[in-house]
């Protein structure tokens, strides 16, 4: 298998035994992703519309950095906490799609890590 680790400063740096992406043929796995603010390191724990516009923005910019768009994204995963604001979630994260959405699923969880509202992982083509 061929396999490489992306590494980019636009995402948040793995902090566990993971990468925060991985490229095989022309599929990017993109790690969980967490809203965190890049530009202060500063996580957003109280409002699911802001973090899911942080998870978008970051991850865009990362596919930005890989010549690559959201039109790219072919499958996310999302992982909230409070199924009550799916709405509001799902309202923030269209904005980021102009046609053809990806494949998803979003799912409820007990908890997230740093007890973070949400977490979006995506698979990516070249």
């Amino acid at each position: 298998m061929n396999k490489t680790i992306i590494k980019s400063n636009r995402v948040p740096a793995a902090i566990g035994p993971y990468s925060a992406a991985v490229k095989t043929g022309n599929l990017i796995f993109l790690s969980g992703q967490l809203p965190v603010d890049m530009s202060t390191g500063n996580l957003e724990l109280s409002d699911i519309r802001r973090s899911t516009v942080i998870i978008m923005e970051n991850i865009s910019k990362f596919l930005e950095e890989n010549g690559l768009t959201t039109a790219n994204i072919v499958k996310t995963s999302v992982f909230l906490n409070n199924m009550e604001e799916f709405s509001a979630f799902n309202e923030e994260y269209a904005k980021f799609f102009e046609k053809d959405y990806p494949a998803r699923e979003c799912v409820q969880v007990a908890r997230l890590p740093k007890d973070v509202k949400i977490e979006i992982s995506a698979i990516i083509t070249e």
